[in-house]
């Protein structure tokens, strides 16, 4: 079967997505630059390769072509691949990463910034309200709520987050040239080394001094492109989920007011219409990459030792073998809201309980805050992010009152 091009725009990732699992629920996939990759589209096989110790997560040690040079830092999904994190690290390096974090996202920490979240809406929502009727939602709330919360974690310098917050805007942006990418990827190491160098010379109570002093006191422990790139997760992906999941909560909840009346009423949860969500709007489209350590037999397809494997959450949460005939239809009555937004087995998302906690506070602070909400456009007018990774809204246009 040849190989389905992925549209670098993400104009439609769920005629997509769609159009993935008719092919089946693993499939080839053409990436930028001509690279192929496994697309595995449904929740059970997703589940099945990610609890498999034969898939890696680790280019430098099992994908050839990443190895071989095929694939070089001309790749504009160069940055996917070729950081030092807990995202792209196997076994024993895996756990070593991760276990320098975890701490930073322990249940009783998570809690504990729910005050500082709480703050952080009300803020937003009082600029809301003090400016025109209508507003960027994304822009206005959306967006800066998760970067607030991830800056306070990391205690980042104001005069820096403009500069990540664009840098990372493109890291997600799949239409850009390698020479974009390229650029992008220098600028942010800048800012990134800055800030190290930075908490070196003023180490404070802070997540970024708390990995410095990792590196510096146990050589051992953490590497320096380690350290820099464990930062660049935090900045990127410890955002781009949460703007995602609020936009698209929001937006459904503005284009379905028979769902927003039974969350209104107390029939339903605030919960329910975060995990129909996502599983409705996976935040993330695709997830590059893994890799097989081994042959792996699925039983229509054998993915071979050193093949790359592209896991499709958008397309997986719409499956209709799993969520039937509706499942292209935001219900948050829906008993099974099975989603794999998160990822599953080792590599499960860190960060989803703040996440989680992030909606829990700021979906309803919004819709109690202006309760005649209304999108100033017709919902056909909203388009998506230029991405085929991200998935959300490049602006959401609401009338917070009345005309």
């Amino acid at each position: 079967m040849e190989p389905f091009p992925l549209d670098p725009t993400g104009h439609d990732i769920h005629g997509e997505g769609a159009l993935l699992r008719e092919r089946g629920a693993v499939t080839p996939v053409e990436l930028p630059g001509g690279v192929v990759a496994w697309s595995a589209n449904r929740v059970d096989v997703l589940r099945r390769l990610f609890g498999d110790p034969r898939v890696s997560k680790d280019p430098h040690r099992h994908w050839p072509a990443w190895r071989e040079g095929r694939v070089d830092e001309e790749w504009p999904l160069h940055m996917w691949i070729s950081v030092h994190t807990m995202f792209t690290a196997y076994g024993e390096n895996h756990r070593r990463l991760r276990s320098l974090v975890s701490k930073a996202f322990t249940p009783r920490r998570t809690q504990s910034l729910r005050p500082a979240i709480t703050r952080i809406a009300d803020d937003l929502l009082d600029e809301l309200d003090a400016g025109p009727d209508v507003a960027d939602l994304r822009t206005k709330y959306a967006y800066p709520l998760p970067i607030e919360v991830v800056c306070r974690l990391l205690d980042l310098p104001d005069d820096t987050r403009p500069g990540l917050r664009q840098a990372v805007d493109v890291i997600f942006d799949t239409t850009a040239t390698p020479a974009e990418s390229a650029a992008n990827q220098r600028h942010i190491y800048e800012i990134l080394d800055d800030l190290v160098a930075g908490r070196r010379r003023d180490p404070g109570d802070d997540l970024i001094s708390d990995l410095v002093a990792a590196r510096d006191e146990d050589d051992g422990r953490l590497t320096e492109s380690e350290l820099v790139d464990t930062l660049l997760l935090f900045v990127a992906a410890g955002h781009e989920t949460t703007v995602n999941l609020l936009d698209h909560a929001i937006a459904a909840l503005l284009t379905h007011p028979d769902q927003l009346a039974l969350v209104r009423s107390g029939e339903r949860h605030w919960r329910d219409v975060t995990e129909e969500t996502l599983r409705w709007q996976a935040p993330v489209t695709n997830v590059p990459l893994r890799y097989a350590v081994e042959d792996i037999d699925l039983g229509d397809v054998v993915i071979r030792r050193g093949d790359a494997i592209l896991p499709a959450y958008a397309a997986a949460g719409r499956d209709p073998d799993l969520h039937g005939p509706t499942a292209d239809s935001f219900d948050i009555t829906r008993p099974d809201k099975t989603h794999i937004a998160f990822g599953h087995g080792v590599h499960y998302c860190l960060g989803a309980p703040l996440a989680h906690l992030q909606a829990e506070i700021a979906l309803p602070a919004l819709f109690e805050r202006f309760p005649d909400l209304a999108l100033a456009v017709p919902p056909d007018d909203l388009r998506p992010v230029r991405s085929f990774i991200s998935n959300g809204h490049q602006a959401l246009p609401a009338r917070l009152r009345p005309a």
